[in-house]
C-alpha cells in the first residue's frame, strides 16, 4: 500500500513566465474538443526537494495571463496520521515562499490539498475505519468532529469504478485509486480552485470599475457653455473608457462560464461540479452578476447622461448660428441701404 500527498497554491501574478503548454487529460472518454477548450497548464519548472527529510517533487506551472500554482508531492508512511497536519502545513508554506518569490499575491490565492492512497486489493469503503481522520484532514480541523459532519464530509464522493473513489470537500480530496494515477484528477482539482481564484479576482475587479464608473457619475458638469464645449472630449475619452471596462467584465465572466461548460466527460464534469459546489463557486458567480448588472445600470445612466450633455451643446451651436446668422444679414440690410442712399 502506498500514501503520498500533494499540496498546491495558485495564486495571482502580474505577468506568468513563459512555459511548454501541457495538454489537459481526461478522466474518461470526453468530446474532442475538450483538450483544446479546456484552460492549459504551462509547466514552468520541475525539481526535486527534501521536505523535513523527506524526498518530494516541486513542479511550478501557470495559466495565462496572470495565474501561477507551485503543486508539491511528497510520500507518507501512513497518511491516517495526524502527524500529516504537521506536513501539510510545511508543504503550503514552502509552496508560497516558491510563489512569494515570483512575485505572486498572498491576498488572491488559494491552497489546496490531496491525500492519495493506492496500490491496494478490494473496494475503498476498506478505509473507512479512519474516517475520523479522513474527514478532519479533509477540513483542516484537528479537533474531534461530531459524527453527523464526518458522515456528512464521506457523503460527497465520486466513484467510477467499484475499487476507487474520490471524496471531495472545501480544504481538499481524498483520493484512493488502486494504480496510482490521479494526474488528471489532480489537474482538474487545479482547475477547480483556478476558476475559484478567477471569479476573486474578477469580483475585484468590479468592484473597482464599479468605484471608477460611479465617481464619473457624480462629476460636476461644467455649466457654462462654452467650458461644456471644451469638456465634451474629454468625456468623450471617458465613455470610451466605460464601454471598454464594460466590455471586458462581461467578456471575462462569459469565458470563465465557457471554460466550465466544455468539460465534456461524464465523470469529469461531475467531479468538477462536486468541487465546485464545495468551493462555493456559484456563490461568487452570483455575487458578479449582480455587480454586472450594477455596471450596466449605471453604463446606461452615465450613457443617457452624456447623451442629454451632447444634444444640449447641439441645441446651443444653433442658437448661436441662427444669431450669427441674422447678424450677417442685418450687416447686408445695411451696407445695401446705405449703397442706395448714396
Amino acid at each position: 500500500m502506498k500514501y503520498k500527498l500533494t499540496s498546491f497554491v495558485v495564486a495571482e501574478i502580474n505577468k506568468v513566465e513563459r512555459g511548454k503548454i501541457t495538454q489537459f487529460q481526461t478522466l474518461k472518454s470526453s468530446p474532442h474538443y475538450l483538450t483544446t477548450s479546456a484552460p492549459h497548464q504551462a509547466l514552468i519548472s520541475r525539481e526535486k526537494i527534501k521536505i523535513e527529510n523527506r524526498e518530494g517533487s516541486l513542479i511550478v506551472k501557470a495559466y495565462a495571463p496572470d495565474v501561477i500554482l507551485a503543486e508539491i508531492t511528497v510520500e507518507v508512511d501512513n497518511i491516517f496520521s495526524e502527524e500529516i497536519f504537521k506536513l501539510e502545513d510545511e508543504l503550503t508554506d514552502q509552496a508560497y515562499k516558491v510563489l512569494t518569490k515570483k512575485g505572486a499575491s498572498k491576498e488572491f490565492s488559494e491552497t489546496y490539498s490531496v491525500f492519495v492512497v493506492s496500490d491496494y486489493q478490494g473496494e475503498p469503503q476498506q478505509f473507512f475505519k479512519y474516517q475520523n481522520i479522513i474527514a478532519s484532514l479533509l477540513k483542516s480541523e484537528r479537533l474531534e468532529l461530531d459524527p453527523k459532519e464526518i458522515a456528512h464530509t464521506l457523503d460527497v464522493q465520486i466513484q467510477y469504478a467499484k475499487n476507487d473513489m474520490t471524496i471531495i470537500d472545501w480544504d481538499g480530496a481524498f483520493v484512493f485509486d488502486p494504480i496510482g494515477d490521479i494526474d488528471s484528477i489532480l489537474e482538474l482539482l487545479e482547475l477547480a480552485n483556478f476558476h475559484l481564484l478567477r471569479y476573486r479576482i474578477l469580483d475585484r475587479n468590479l468592484d473597482e470599475r464599479l468605484e471608477k464608473m460611479e465617481k464619473f457619475i457624480w462629476r460636476p458638469m461644467p455649466k457654462h457653455f462654452f467650458l461644456s464645449f471644451f469638456k465634451n472630449k474629454e468625456i468623450v475619452q471617458d465613455l470610451r473608457e466605460i464601454i471598454k471596462i464594460r466590455a471586458m467584465s462581461i467578456s471575462q465572466f462569459h469565458a470563465l462560464d465557457r471554460d466550465i461548460k466544455l468539460i465534456g466527460d461524464w465523470y469529469s464534469a461531475r467531479l468538477f461540479d462536486l468541487t465546485a459546489k464545495k468551493l462555493k463557486t456559484d456563490e461568487w458567480r452570483n455575487s458578479i452578476k449582480d455587480k454586472l448588472e450594477s455596471l450596466e445600470s449605471i453604463y446606461s445612466v452615465i450613457s443617457e447622461n452624456f447623451s442629454i450633455s451632447s444634444r444640449e451643446i447641439a441645441e446651443w451651436v444653433q442658437i448661436v448660428g441662427f444669431f450669427i446668422l441674422q447678424i450677417g444679414w442685418l450687416a447686408l440690410i445695411i451696407i445695401e441701404f446705405l449703397y442706395f442712399t448714396r
